[in-house]
């Protein structure tokens, strides 16, 4: 069987969803915490942006999703809510206190997909890519690297711990593994993404004149809370800060109107604490949250739940 047979067969798009796609999350520096008869997936970003492929990725596994801003400066807290469809991957996670994978773990496209919209990153000439651990995970990396060399290609173990992968070669079939890049990721963020190149001379100049001219932006109210725990078409997600490296520009200043979103849209609330007592770390009923630039620099709402699905 031919290597581009076998990449599609593995991709992230030749599965349905499933809860135990998220083993990906673990693999790397997700967390998975039970109570009962009940667990949860959490993990913590360094972008808004992943913020937005995970929420997209529960929603498509009928998982709801809530998140807070995590103690590092720009850094975000992202976890489903207490379940008992991930009760069984817990199980397998779970060693004494902490996790440990699975005797024969493996991993095929959708897990590779939550892993690298959790803590991926490709080099700025898109030649080489790295996938992060967790801090603490030292025991993770030799069954992670294990995994993905049966999987996709060849990768070193850096200091991180990270999975580093050099080679444009490489790189595309990381690519064909992990599928689209998410609605919300920048230009530049995922594998196969052409590399950005600087432009100079006139041509740059008046591009760049014509770019910066004031454009008024037409902005929709905020969601507001309609039970508590619950917004009424979802949980705002956390806005991306305009980076000019990937020539983004502080909202305002690019036309459009964010389209509103659908009334029966998929919904992200926050986890529904047991009555008398709150999880530790959830956020608080109702929290108001902010917008997010779309693809096109435009502000406004975010779309949520089945709205935020990626290709």
């Amino acid at each position: 069987m031919s290597v581009n047979r076998q990449l599609a067969m593995f991709s992230a798009e030749s599965a349905r969803p499933s809860a135990y796609d998220l083993a990906g999350l673990l693999i790397g520096p997700g967390q998975v915490t039970r109570m009962g008869g009940t667990a949860r997936v959490s993990v913590v970003v360094d972008a808004a942006w992943r913020v937005h492929a995970l929420a997209a990725e529960f929603t498509a596994r009928g998982l709801e999703t809530s998140w807070e801003p995590a103690a590092v400066d720009g850094h975000f807290g992202v976890r489903t809510a207490y379940t008992g469809m991930l009760a069984p991957l817990a199980e397998a996670w779970t060693r004494g206190s902490g996790k440990r994978p699975p005797a024969g773990f493996a991993l095929d496209g959708a897990r590779l997909r939550l892993w690298f919209a959790a803590a991926g990153a490709v080099d700025p000439e898109g030649d080489g890519a790295v996938l992060r651990l967790g801090a603490n995970d030292e025991h993770c990396a030799a069954t992670g690297l294990r995994a993905f060399t049966a999987l996709a290609c060849m990768a070193e173990l850096g200091r991180g711990p990270v999975l580093r992968i050099a080679g444009r070669r490489r790189v595309t079939r990381l690519r064909e593994l992990v599928g689209e890049r998410p609605a919300m990721a920048p230009l530049g963020a995922w594998p196969g993404d052409q590399p950005l190149v600087s432009e100079t001379g006139p041509e740059a100049d008046s591009a760049e004149q014509a770019g910066s001219r004031p454009v008024r932006t037409v902005r929709t109210s905020r969601l507001r809370p309609v039970a508590p725990g619950q917004l009424d078409t979802g949980q705002v997600l956390p806005a991306v800060r305009p980076d000019p490296a990937h020539g983004e520009v502080p909202p305002g200043e690019v036309a459009g109107q964010t389209p509103p979103v659908e009334p029966d849209a998929g919904r992200i609330t926050l986890d529904k604490p047991d009555a008398g007592r709150t999880p530790p770390g959830e956020p608080e009923a109702g929290q108001g949250l902010p917008d997010l630039p779309d693809q096109a620099g435009t502000t406004g709402p975010v779309r949520t739940g089945s709205d935020l699905t990626g290709p």
